[in-house]
């Protein structure tokens, strides 16, 4: 059966079509593309975590077992806290608001 494999990272993204026997799991696709395709060969420096992958932008578990027509995702670490960025643009927002006569 086809399935996709997607990763991004910074400046890069990647999508990797595979075709695996059914029954196979999240985690057995991820194994297969890096070994068997060398998928994310060029970011060695970004460690695929299982427990930060999804499909179709929903996080599973690695022993999810894959449908036809699935698309994994890789989710990589978050370079900033959510919560924080937005308590800035909040603060920046009610200086510009204050500032204005």
């Amino acid at each position: 059966m086809k399935i996709e494999l997607a990763a991004g990272f910074k400046d890069t993204q990647r999508l990797l079509e595979l075709d695996v026997p059914e029954g196979t799991t999240v985690w057995e696709a991820v194994t297969i593309a890096i070994e068997a395709n060398g998928f994310l060969a060029d970011w060695r420096e970004h460690p695929v975590d299982p427990s930060q992958v999804g499909v179709f932008g929903q996080r599973c578990k690695p022993d999810r077992v894959l449908q036809a027509g699935d698309r994994i995702e890789l989710y990589r670490p978050l370079t900033a806290d959510p919560k924080e960025v937005r308590r800035e643009l909040a603060k920046l927002e009610r200086e510009k608001r204050g500032s204005v006569v």
